[in-house]
């Protein structure tokens, strides 16, 4: 099957960059929609929320469609943060916060509320990405990047829970690391060079 364009359901210019440096050089053009789409993320797995994403894009704007969803999941608390984890801070689960001064630092502050007396402070970050063609066909894979929740925020790069997730193999966080060697080993990154090794069978 021959593709040549790729819509990338995602506003996210940091997003969409990572996601034509794996892409381009397969040949294939990353095409922006016209307008950003509300799409309700019911899914219980960042495999359905994708999938979904993925769909709508698709079927407003006919061109093959990638879209992701990722999170972090904090293996003492699983299945949480997971889906929720843009609005982990507002939910009843584990008592709410104040999105006070932004939803980053409320979820982060909630996280470390939540795992202060644990000792299985272990994480991973998951990103999941389907690649949709039509008629309910399509492409999906998955990147995991294992770790630990510190105790408390260290950096200022990044963003979501970036300070306070220290990768496997490292004593920085993601928000100490350059935007560069972060890339390089993180959840998105593994599921995109996934993917990329799949297109090139098609």
């Amino acid at each position: 099957m021959e593709l040549n364009k790729v819509l990338i359901a995602s506003s996210n210019s940091k997003k969409i960059r990572e996601i034509e440096e794996f892409l381009k050089p397969l040949g294939i053009e990353v095409v922006l929609p016209s307008r950003k789409l509300e799409v309700e993320e019911t899914g219980t797995t960042f495999l359905e929320n994708a999938y979904l994403k993925a769909k709508a894009y698709h079927e407003e704007f006919c061109l093959p469609t990638l879209a992701d969803d990722s999170g972090l999941i904090a293996d003492s608390i699983a299945p949480y943060p997971g889906v929720y984890s843009a609005r982990f801070y507002s939910l009843e689960v584990f008592g709410k916060e104040e999105p006070i001064p932004s939803e980053d630092s409320a979820n982060i502050k909630k996280l470390l509320r939540v795992l202060k007396d644990k000792e299985n402070r272990n994480a991973r970050f998951v990103a999941c990405i389907v690649l949709y063609l039509g008629d309910g066909k399509g492409i999906f894979s998955e990147g995991v990047v294992k770790g630990y929740i510190t105790d408390t925020p260290r950096g200022h790069k990044g963003f979501g829970y970036d300070p306070i997730f220290v990768p496997e193999g490292f004593n920085v966080t993601f928000a100490q690391m350059e935007l560069s060697q972060k890339q390089k080993i993180s959840h998105r990154a593994r599921a995109l060079k996934k993917l990329a090794e799949m297109l090139k069978t098609l």
